[in-house]
């Protein structure tokens, strides 16, 4: 086992490092982090190390968790840790478009926006296909869509299973490709390079030698964008609902 970095031997627990999604984790569904939740982070921090695992871009992040968060985690993993930074300084990233190339890209742009143009469903907005450093977002209803309108949307896809749907004649039309496709969130799913999903952050956490790693995410069923990591074999998964039930849930585990 490699020796622990001396970044964080001022805790409590060095050998552990927490690990959350953001939405529906830390935060409430594409809404802002509370001060409540802040607090508990920051009592945490003095025990283990922590980050978060979000498949938004930084800026979404920024949004959500705050203007401080070089300063607030150890580790920020934004796009699954394709965009990483480890105590303030990033990290090696990687890049979707280099990975597919442009012909094979623009077919799998061409495929979805024809899909979505012949969906039948109650409302379109716009922005269905949001491009990312190392991966595409692709929402049905377009994420310009009010709070209202993707509250209403998840609930219709619950029933009509318009994403799952979608990816599966994703799958079929692109199975030549190595791609991985996850529901996420309330109104998308995301497309990415096999083996890019979110147990891709755990590379930029070798070096630091952790014995304990968990993870705590609300998409962890499969299929959902945080299955792979919450089931990984070096990672204590916990499942949550809710940012209540994440801070219940560390309360008992660091008292």
């Amino acid at each position: 086992m490699m020796a622990i970095d001396s970044g964080f031997l001022d805790r409590e627990q060095p050998d552990t490092i927490v690990l959350f999604d953001v939405d529906g984790t830390l935060t409430p569904a594409r809404n802002f982090i509370s001060q409540e939740m802040k607090d508990c982070l920051a009592n945490l921090r003095k025990k283990v190390a922590i980050g978060f695992v979000g498949g938004s871009d930084i800026s979404k992040q920024y949004e959500q968790l705050g203007s401080t968060i070089l300063e607030d985690f150890d580790f920020c993993f934004a796009e699954n840790g394709l965009t990483a930074y480890r105590l303030g300084k990033q990290l090696a990233s990687q890049s979707f478009i280099q990975w597919i190339g442009d012909e094979e890209y623009n077919k799998l742009v061409n495929f979805i926006l024809r899909y979505i143009a012949d969906l039948d469903i109650p409302k379109k907005r716009g922005t269905f296909i949001e491009f990312r450093n190392g991966m595409i977002n692709v929402s049905p209803i377009g994420r310009n869509c009010s709070r209202e309108e993707r509250n209403e949307f998840e609930k219709y896809d619950l029933s009509i299973r318009i994403r799952e749907k979608f990816v599966e004649a994703l799958k079929k039309e692109f199975s030549h490709l190595s791609l991985t496709y996850s529901i996420g969130g309330q109104i998308s799913f995301d497309v990415f390079p096999t083996g890019w999903d979110k147990t891709y952050c755990l590379r930029h956490l070798k070096a630091d030698g952790f014995k304990n790693i968990h993870f705590f995410g609300d998409k962890t069923f499969e299929g959902g964008n945080d299955y792979e990591i919450y089931t990984h074999p070096e990672v204590i998964g916990h499942s949550v609902k809710c940012p209540e039930d994440t801070m219940r849930i560390l309360s008992e585990l660091f008292p």
